[in-house]
């Protein structure tokens, strides 16, 4: 599967140099961006990647491009600087990026960091699509089989959820196992785990 890598800096000599280092990846797709106000123009157009990111760039800085991505899950940022220090690398780590790496940077831990992301990467695709199949799954149910849902959630009895609900006992039993076929599970943790996972209700 290929994987893309975006690199926006402003120095066409760094995107030129980045893009042969990178180009030695066969499974790598490199797209590069003059600018972070580029990016940004195309940025809901573009396939989930991972980001190499100038943090000095006229126009809309590394920073301003952390912060307009908000932490999404579809890129995961380096950023790159030629003039790093620790408050540029803590702003740039509490703005979203993975790391931060300083020109001149030597090939290898950068193309480690790299690998790193795309894990990273994976990862999120991988939790973002069990949490949207939850969803998809939560969204079956109806009104009350999500008021029983939310009753076993709280460790109640089929007895006092039926009481909570001015239902009887035996209505509870039916939507449980409503709900249960729906979840398409056969056990209560199995359901609570799905309701978890969409965020149904809070885990604390």
């Amino acid at each position: 599967m290929s994987r893309t890598i975006y690199i926006v800096d402003d120095d066409d000599a760094v995107r030129a140099s980045l893009h042969s280092l990178l180009s030695i990846r066969q499974d790598l797709i490199v797209r590069g961006f003059r600018s972070g106000d580029a990016f940004l123009q195309d940025v809901n157009e573009l396939d989930p990647g991972v980001l190499l990111l100038d943090f000095h760039m006229p126009g809309a800085t590394g920073l301003d491009v952390l912060t307009a991505l908000d932490g999404s899950p579809r890129f995961v940022p380096i950023v790159l600087t030629g003039q790093g220090n620790v408050g540029l690398a803590v702003q740039a780590m509490k703005a979203g990026a993975l790391d931060f790496i300083e020109k001149p940077y030597e090939a290898e831990t950068l193309l480690q960091l790299i690998d790193n992301a795309f894990s990273r990467l994976e990862e999120d695709n991988e939790a973002a699509n069990r949490v949207g199949a939850a969803e998809a799954k939560i969204a079956k149910l109806s009104p009350r089989e999500t008021d029983v849902l939310k009753g076993l959630i709280e460790g109640r009895s089929n007895k006092i959820i039926a009481y909570e609900l001015d239902i009887s006992p035996r209505t509870v039993e039916i939507y449980r196992a409503n709900l249960m076929e729906k979840l398409e599970v056969r056990s209560l943790s199995e359901a609570l785990r799905i309701a978890f996972a969409a965020g149904l209700f809070p885990k604390n």
